[in-house]
Formats: structure tokens, sequence, C-alpha cells
């Protein structure tokens, strides 16, 4: 292990007049505009390639170092990196960020406003992809040696737009100005194979007559923090082999020439295609194998660039699969490494399950991805023949070793054989790993004894917990600047690198000058939030004196926004009644996208801006309660709303988060949370304390209890006038001009089913959200809270979570000592 060059931080020691002639230069030879005529836009580039030189350094070090050490490398895949702006990050990386601030001040620029030209890369849509993009900053910030493996989404997931309530989805064409911070590798680019048939050739597999799509690498550089390394996101996008059809083409067929084309390129157009027609779950499946297979053939290249042999590919190779999405990948290996490397099954197996590691995100039976046998036949015969293969040599060793057990075949095969036979993606990423974890300790322990419960007994010592963490250079240093130099100002800056540091703050929880500086902080991120929204937003003005109540994340039904919409409407209920009393002012806001294809979530969407149109226009509530759906919901987007939030809602019922990364954000910049007993939930209170934490709720086992004994909703409605009279407002139309049939659906599934619980919770979340009133109204309570919540987050960097995947699973090390 090396130590950490110098020499690549040439800007961190350059003064200001340097780095502003720098800019200037920039600006003039390598954007091509002056001064006078640069736009932002322009500015943006001037700046990105004046800090792009130090990153670039870096990154051949790092490269060169990972070469020169024939080093272990992790391959994290995933389908989704919201990595969110990259031009503030690598400032901050790099320390030149207010160095860069006061350069553009004397250079006549807005900082603050080219900042803001750059769009947030279109590579994610929720936690998934949140969760990808902190673990390489902290890979690169602990050095490790790795890259991330995606897609290059042309146009993303979609740009979000409300328009009568409603969820519109338009391109997100984030791509038109170009990238500034990706290398196209046209030397890196795979033959990527579709459909076709099987032959048999002396013993061997040929999969012949195919339909080939090229996969082309785009690199990005994640800069860690002082830029310790630099580590790799390698991006495919997809090419059709042949440019068009020129036969068809000449005889007029235009549209013809240009379909296979264009249906090659389909692949990495959007992320998360709507998969409700059968189209769409072929897209889906091309997706998925499009990346692994590039994926898969570029790490065996880069292996035998090294090595003659196999023997010692997995003591260099470790794989991560970023849930099910990349299972793929281990039939493409065995694929790879038997038909292609000549290599025998049992040794190819046994470095499989020696290479892949999986990370299990949900415990919903509805989640977890199987694909229909006949499709993937249809679209890859080899690598449903692998898995055949696989499950047949599986089941023959389960039948050996549990004989008297006749159902356990069924329930562990790879092949759901009810109804339409469906691939276990999950159950095939379990069996190929030689580790599987779950992301907090809820959620790994249930996930042992629920889904996977046949497998923890079939390998017990498989099974591992990872709780999630975030980085919080981004989440806190670059998001909250206030608050990052109020507690530099207290405790050194080395929090950065080491979260746990911020314990420290525990011992000025009751210091008077210290909260006072800490609402002030508060104060200023609100007021910045206030004028974001107002922004957005003309007809509204926001009380930043009001307590901000915030749920941002993705639309879905056990998130249960549908939840928080009920206590809305109930405190408007109550305002109404008696205008008169001494409401405590509440601004409610929601962001987040729902799936193309998923109804639910998005009549969800339509019904919080009903609402919101009523309540906000209602003269009779004035200031007292305000609700705002913050459209197009992103990375940008959470860096303001997070640290002005006063409460966090993390209210999806019990059992059904995984863990959560937005719950542990909005603590770290201060928020108390009201959640339930549920997800990392559980973790936060046990580190900022039962006192400093708002819990309601049925937990996991009173959940299932409650559905194994009959649950019956209706009876809750009719019991309970405050929740009969909310639901009662939305089905007779009083928040849809009178349309009674607009969420007919809505209250169906609430009276009738309810499958997650909203009714059942109802009336512990009201009396909860009142001991949230209460505190709020005691400033000095609240804050002290609220510090000790910053105080108790140290368990909860990435940069933790990402040691124990180096140490415990992947078994890599660190290529420089920061």
């Amino acid at each position: 292990m090396q130590q950490s060059s110098q020499t690549n931080h040439v800007l961190i020691h350059n003064s200001v007049d340097a780095i502003q002639q720098a800019i200037a230069s920039r600006l003039l030879y390598a954007v091509g505009k002056d001064r006078r005529s640069a736009n932002q836009r322009d500015w943006m580039f001037a700046v990105f390639h004046t800090v792009r030189d130090v990153v670039m350094n870096r990154w051949r070090e790092s490269l060169q170092e990972s070469q020169n050490q024939d080093a272990k490398r992790v391959y994290y895949l995933s389908m989704e990196f919201l990595a969110g702006r990259a031009l503030v990050n690598a400032l901050l990386a790099a320390d030149v960020y207010d160095k860069v601030k006061e350069a553009c001040a004397r250079l006549g620029t807005d900082f603050d406003a080219l900042i803001d030209v750059e769009p947030d890369a279109a590579l994610g849509n929720g936690g998934l992809g949140r969760l990808a993009a902190c673990f390489l900053d902290s890979m690169a910030t602990l050095a490790l040696p790795g890259i991330g493996y995606g897609i290059r989404y042309e146009f993303g997931m979609f740009r979000q737009r409300i328009a009568d309530g409603e969820q519109i989805e338009e391109p997100d064409q984030w791509l038109a100005n170009g990238n500034p911070w990706e290398f196209m590798r046209p030397e890196l680019s795979y033959v990527v194979h579709f459909g076709g048939r099987l032959e048999s050739d002396q013993g061997r597999v040929r999969w012949v007559d195919t339909e080939e799509v090229v996969a082309t690498a785009y690199d990005n550089a994640v800069p860690g923090f002082e830029l310790t390394s630099v580590t790799t996101l390698r991006l495919w996008s997809a090419h059709a082999s042949s440019a068009i059809n020129l036969e068809a083409f000449n005889r007029g067929d235009y549209a013809g020439a240009a379909e296979a084309k264009n249906k090659s390129e389909n692949v990495s157009r959007v992320l998360y295609p709507d998969d409700s027609t059968a189209e769409g779950k072929a897209l889906r499946l091309r997706q998925e194998y499009f990346f692994v297979s590039a994926s898969m053939q570029d790490i065996v290249r880069r292996y035998l660039r090294n090595h003659g042999d196999f023997e010692l590919l997995a003591d260099k190779v470790a794989i991560h699969l970023n849930d099910t999405h990349p299972a793929l990948a281990v039939p493409e290996l065995m694929r790879l490494l038997i038909d292609e490397q000549q290599l025998p099954w049992e040794d190819a197996w046994n470095l499989c399950t020696r290479i892949f590691s999986y990370t299990n995100h949900t415990l919903m039976d509805e989640a977890l991805e199987t694909w229909p046998v006949d499709l993937l036949t249809r679209l890859l015969p080899r690598h449903m023949g692998i898995i055949f293969e696989i499950n047949e040599r599986f089941l023959c060793e389960v039948r050996s070793r549990h004989a008297s057990d006749a159902s356990l075949l069924s329930r562990v095969s790879l092949i759901d054989e009810r109804g339409d036979r469906r691939v276990r993606m999950a159950y095939l990423s379990v069996l190929a790993s030689h580790k599987v974890n779950g992301v907090s300790a809820l959620h790994s322990t249930l996930m042992v004894q629920t889904i996977f419960s046949d497998f923890a007994a079939l390998y017990p010592d498989r099974f591992c917990n990872k709780t999630n963490g975030i980085t919080p250079r981004r989440w806190l240093a670059q998001a909250n600047r206030p608050l990052a130099a109020l507690i530099d100002s207290q405790i050194a800056p080395t929090w950065r690198r080491h979260l746990h540091e911020l314990s420290a703050l525990r011992a000025f929880a009751d210091d008077d000058a210290f909260k006072n500086r800490f609402r002030l902080a508060k104060h200023q991120n609100k007021q910045r939030l206030s004028h974001y929204i107002e922004s957005l937003l003309p007809d509204l003005t926001i009380n930043v004196d009001s307590l901000f109540d915030v749920q941002i994340k993705r639309m879905h039904e056990y998130k249960r926004q549908l939840l928080n919409v009920l206590h809305i409407i109930t405190r408007y209920h109550r305002i109404i009644e008696n205008p008169q009393a001494d409401w405590l002012p509440r601004t409610v806001m929601f962001g987040g996208k729902a799936a193309p294809g998923y109804y639910m979530a998005k009549l969800v969407i339509r019904l919080i801006n009903d609402v919101a149109n009523v309540v906000n226009h209602d003269p009779r509530v004035g200031q007292n309660l305000r609700v705002v759906f913050l459209p197009n919901y992103s990375v940008s987007m959470a860096e303001v709303v997070i640290p002005a939030a006063d409460l966090s809602e993390q209210i999806s019922t019990a059992g059904t988060e995984a863990s959560g990364t937005g719950n542990m954000k909005f603590a770290l910049n201060g928020a108390l949370t009201i959640g339930t007993w549920d997800g990392a939930n559980i973790e936060i209170a046990q580190e900022v304390g039962m006192d400093n934490i708002f819990i309601f709720g049925k937990r996991t086992e009173e959940v299932q209890a409650l559905r194994n004994n009959g649950y019956s909703p209706k009876s809750l409605y009719d019991t309970n006038t405050e929740l009969r009279a909310a639901i009662s407002a939305i089905a007779q139309g009083v928040f849809s001009s009178g349309e009674t049939d607009r969420y007919a659906a809505l209250v169906h599934n609430l009276l009738e089913t309810d499958h997650y619980l909203l009714l059942a919770d109802y009336a512990d979340y009201i009396a909860t959200q009142e001991q949230v009133d209460a505190v709020y109204r005691s400033p000095e309570e609240w804050t002290r809270r609220s510090i000790l919540n910053v105080a108790g987050m140290g368990l909860f960097s990435s940069d933790r979570t990402i040691d124990e995947y180096a140490r415990e699973i992947w078994g890599v090390e660190p290529l420089f000592r920061a």
C-alpha cells in the first residue's frame, strides 16, 4: 500500500489569483468564449475544466497503482447510480470550493448560478441508486480498488411535470449539452447477443444466429474526499452493430431501414421502461442482460491482461450484485468461462461462488424479481440452459441432504413451477453468492426468517448484515454549509472522514450559545428552501417560521404517503372547525416520482395536489397549514430540502422498508424523525435515544398477527370519527371539485383491504403528531433534540459500511494510506 501522493493536489496549494487565471484561460481556450460573451453554461464548463485536471491526475495515479499492485478489485453492479451534480462534489473533494467561488466573484460571474446549470445525471430513481452513488464515493475516499458498472441512460427515468395535479412523464434530456465528466472509451466495446439458437458441437454448446448489440463504455471519475483516490464509474451505451439497412433505405422503406438500429439503441434510452406490456418486459430484460454481459466481458478482459489462466480469478475479482437486477451476471460469467474459455463446469461454478456477493433490498414477495421461463428462453436461450443446469445440480444436492423434506425442493428451486414457470432471480443470486447481506439489523433478521429461511438453513454462514450508510461529504458538508461551518467551529473538521466524531456535539446540547447558532443555521436553510419553492411555485408563499414537515421519496403504497395525507386532512378539519385556536403553523412537503405504470402511486400524487389546492386556498386556514408537492424530485433538490426540514416522515408499514437512507440524511441535518419501528429507523432510535425520535405504529410482529387474525379496516373506519371524516371527504369529492369517482379506487383499497395497514396505524400516528406539535412549541427542547440527532449519526457513514464490505465480504484492501 502506497503513501497517498501529494503531487496531484496542485490546485489546493494555488492562490485564488492562480485559480482565477486558470478559469479565465479555460474559458478562452477550452470553451472558446471570452468573458463578455460567456453565459453561465460557458462558465460552468470553464470551472469544470479547471478542476478536472487535478481529478484526472489522481485518477491516472489510482488506476496505475491498482495495475502495479495487481490488486484485487471489487466490481459493483447496479442498475442505478443516482449521483446528482458532480461539479461541487469535485471542488470539495479537491478542497478548492471556497477558492473557486472567490475566483468566480473576481471574474464577475455568479458562482451559485453557474453550479445550478449542471443537470443531475439521470441515472437512477430512488434509494437504490443513491446508495450506490454514496458507496462509490466511500470506495474512492477509502482508496479501495473498484469499478461501478451501470447503464448510460440517454433520457434517465423521466422528467416529472405536474399538470392539473397529475404526474406527466417527459424525457429527461440531461445529455443535451453533453456530460463534461464522461470519457467515451470506444476501445472498450463488446458485442452483446440476444435470441438465436443453440447448437451442440462435440459436447460443447454454441450460441448462433443471434441479434447483436454493441455496448460501448463511458467512464466517469468519482473523486474521493481530499482526492485520496479516484474511482471509475463505467456506464454502457447501446449501439447497433450496423448503422442502417441500406437495402431497405434505397427502396424507400426509411422506417424499416432504421428499425434494427432503434431496437438496439432502445436498450440504453430509459431507466425502468414501463413493463406493463409484453414489449416493456422484454426491454427490461434486455437492459439487465446488456449491462451485465458487457461488464462480465470487461472483467474477464482485464483479468486476462495480467494472468494466463483462471486459477487466481477469485483472488483478484469480487463482483457485487446490488439487488437482483444484475443477477444474470451469474449465468453470463458461467457462459464466458465454460463456452469461451473452456473451463469445466465444476471449476467455473466454484469460481463464481467465490466471486459473487449479493445485497437484498426488499422483503416483499411482489418486489422479488422473477422472469418468465418462456421469455428468458426466447431472448437468452443459452442462459436459460445454464440456469436449468445450476438448478438441477443444486436440487440433487438438496435431495441427498434432506430426503425427508418432500416440499423443500419446490420451495428452494430456482424455477417457480406454480402457474407460468418463472425464474426466481433472488434465489439465483443467493445460490451463487458466498455472502448475502441485508441492509439494516431488522431487515437482515427478517430476511433469514422469511424470504430466505430455507437457504439460511442450508447455508447459515452465508447471511450477514451491513447497515446502510450515507456520505457525510455530500449530505452535510456540501448540502448544509451553515451547519457544517458551525460544527467545524466546535470540533475538528475531520468528521468528514470520521463521522463518529460528531458525538462530541452532545456536550453542546444544553449550551445556549451553540443552540442559538444551531437554530440560526436551520433558519438560513429554511429561507433558502422557501425561496427555492417560490421559484418553482410562484403562487405559493411559505412561512419560514412554520414547522417544515417533509416526506420526499419514491412514491409507493408501502411508504404510505397516503397516511400522511390522512393526517393533513384531519388537521385541516380541526383548523376549520376552530380557526381562532392557537394552531402550530405547519408546512407539509412531498416529493417523489411514481413509476409510469403504477396507477395507485400516481393517484396519490394527484390527491396530494388536490388536497393542497383546497387547503392552501381556504381563508380559514391562513398560514396554519400549507401543503406542497415539489415536482421532479432529484438529488439536487434533496440537497436544498433536507437541511431545511424540521420533521422527517419515515412512516412505512413495519417490516416493509429494508433500511432507508433518507432517514439518515434528515437526522444528520438535525431533523427529528416521526417513524415506525422499521428499517434503519430502529438503529437511528438506538443511536440518538428514544426520547429524541417519535416512534408510532404497530411493530412487525403485530402487523403479522393482525393479518393472520383477520384484519378489518372497515371496523376502524366505523369507530374513529376523525378517520371516517377524512376518508369520507376524499370519497365525497371535497378535494376533487365534487367528482366522487376520482379517488374511488383509493377509498376502496383503504376500506376493503388496506394491505399496508394505514387505518391500523392512523390513531397512533395522529396522537404522535400531536406530540410533535407539543415539542416544537418549545424551541429550546426541539433544538436540544435536534443536536442530539446530529451527534448520534456516527454509525451511519457509508465509509463505515464500505469498510465492512471490503473486510468481511469482498476481501479488498486500500491502494493508498490517506
